[in-house]
This record gives C-alpha cells, structure tokens and sequence, in this order.
C-alpha cells in the first residue's frame, strides 16, 4: 500500500539536529503505515547514515515501525537540489517538507491530511518560531519567518503538481528564495496554495556568531535571481524595503565620494562626503541598539554590523545583478 505522505528532510553535517527532527515524527498521531521518511543528507557522511538507521531500529523496537530511507548526496548542491531528490525518489501521494533543525508537532500530519482529503494540492503550514532566552540579533530573522508566505520548512505538495511545474529550482544553490520561486511556479500555472494553520512545526532558532548576518548579506544576490525569474510577482509579495536599501547606498556612494574628494585634494568634497557617511552611520547605530542593557562587547557588535552592512549589501546586489544579467538593485 503507498503511503499517504513521504517526508523529505535535507541534512547537513548536524545528526544530532536530525534526531531530534526524526523523534518528533516518530510521535505522529497519524498511523506510522501513512508516511515514510527521506533522509537526504548533503554531506554524504557516515554518523548522519548511523544516526537514521538508529532511530529505523529505535522505532521499530517501540511500537509500529516507519519506512525511512538515507539517500547520500555524491557532492554538496544545497538544499533545492536535496529536495527534489528526496521527492522524486518518494513514494506517498503527497510531499512534505521539513528541515534537520525543525520539531513538527504531534498533529503535523493528520491535520494537513484533513486538507487534502478536501481536495487540497498545495499547503503551507504555521512555522512557530522559539527565540533563545538571551539577548541575540536574531529577532529580524523571526520576524521575516513569521511574515513569509510559503516557507519549505513546512509545506505539503501532491507529488503530481511537484513534477507540474518542476519541483525546486537548483540555481538557488544556498537556503534562500528557493521556497519562494517554488510558490511564484505553483501561482503561474494556477495551483492554490492553502493555509493549514493546524500543521505545526516549531522552528528553535540557534544562537549564533554576531557576524553570521554579515554573512546572509550574500543572500542579495539570489533576490536578483528571483527577480529575473518572476519580476512581477517579486515586485507584489516580496519586500523590497527601498528606504533602507537607498540608505546604503546613500552609505557607500558618500564614503566614495570622501575617499574621491581626499584623493584629488578637493576638500569640501571629502568633508562633505564622510560627514553624509557619518550622520547616515550615526543613524543606523542607532537604530540597531538593542532595548536590553547595553554592554561593551554588544555596543562593538552593534557598530561593526553598522558599519559593514551597507557595503556587504550593495556588493551582493550589483553581484547578482551582474551574474544574472538583471537590472536589480
């Protein structure tokens, strides 16, 4: 008998992430027989493989076992490329995707089996986002997850409007938009998307270093990809906070003109430009100060990020405008 639901979920180098994940489906309230699950591990690597293959055992000793299947990836391709492998060798009517770091509440399933049974294709599900209990940069991060519309980490696809349209785009290469191109596919060819608010999955969202969304700046550049793809429905549903970005550029364009002005001996002109930069980095200090009590290690933080991010920014955009060959800016 097929089952109802195949489970894929991508992993990268974190078994001890992935157990937790495969825990929480092990205590599904839907009958272990409706759904199997599809490891696909990007890293390729043996503890992940142990580390599934243990919990198969572990299960099938506590009660009715699940099917669960470890697919090793030959090399890295990120995570669009791990899904699609993982729903093309699935064999449930209908795919669901989660990540290695996500914990799907007890009703995940059965609640969006509910919806299909009233003729559902495609559902997005409520991703719970937990913050850590010390102050941290990452309440931006939250926010942009509980405003997205389709995120991967939870949503259902009927197996036949994934080969409709082609499953992920591999092109986005890293965790970012790629959920989103998958969304703007299904709206082109006219799949609804429905919400199940019911389907559950708690997003725990780790501490990590201060420079990490210095990093996620590099994320810029696959908004340009995304633009190229859909222009118009990238210009509808996906926010473009052009204050903030032409205060970037406002940023960089004024500290080349200091540098220009210094250069060439015109001072007005450098004195003018740094002191743009100035005020408009004075300004974004400021507005990245943290309500919690501010201490030195926090306050040089604060500032470095300040500083770097218009520069970050504005390089990922022009990147991608360049490697796409788009006017995205």
């Amino acid at each position: 008998m097929l089952p109802e639901f195949s489970v894929v979920i991508p992993t990268y180098q974190q078994p001890a992430l992935l157990l937790k994940c495969l825990d929480a489906l092990g205590r599904q309230r839907l009958s272990h027989d409706q759904f199997e699950i599809i490891v696909v591990d990007e890293g390729n690597s043996p503890e992940t493989e142990t580390a599934v293959l243990l919990f198969a055992r572990q299960i099938a000793r506590d009660g009715t076992p699940i099917e669960v299947r470890y697919l090793g990836q030959p090399q890295r391709r990120g995570l669009a490329a791990a899904r699609n492998r993982g729903w093309r060798a699935a064999r449930g009517r209908v795919i669901a995707f989660t990540d290695e770091d996500c914990l799907p509440e007890p009703t995940w399933l059965s609640a969006a089996l509910t919806c299909f049974q009233r003729g559902a294709q495609v559902l997005s599900g409520q991703l719970r986002v937990h913050l850590p209990n010390q102050p941290t940069p990452l309440d931006r991060t939250a926010t942009f997850l509980k405003r997205a519309e389709f995120m991967a980490s939870n949503c259902f696809c009927r197996k036949s409007t994934l080969d409709r349209v082609g499953g992920f785009e591999e092109a986005f290469d890293t965790d970012w938009r790629e959920d989103s191109d998958l969304q703007f596919k299904f709206l082109q060819v006219g799949i609804p998307i429905a919400k199940c608010p019911e389907a559950v999955v708690v997003y725990p969202i780790r501490p990590c270093p201060w420079y990490e969304l210095l990093q996620d700046e590099r994320n810029n550049c696959y908004d340009a990809l995304l633009y190229k793809r859909h222009p118009d429905l990238f210009r509808e549903r996906i926010p473009t906070y052009r204050r903030q970005v032409i205060g970037y550029y406002a940023s960089v364009g004024s500290i080349v003109l200091g540098l220009v002005g210094l250069l060439s001996g015109q001072m007005n002109m450098a004195i003018m430009g740094l002191c743009i930069w100035a005020v408009l980095s004075v300004d974004r200090v400021l507005h990245h100060l943290p309500s919690t009590p501010l201490t030195w290690p926090i306050l040089k933080q604060v500032v470095a990020t300040a500083l770097a991010t218009p520069f970050l920014s504005v390089y990922w955009r022009l990147y991608g405008a360049v490697k796409y060959r788009v006017l995205y800016f």
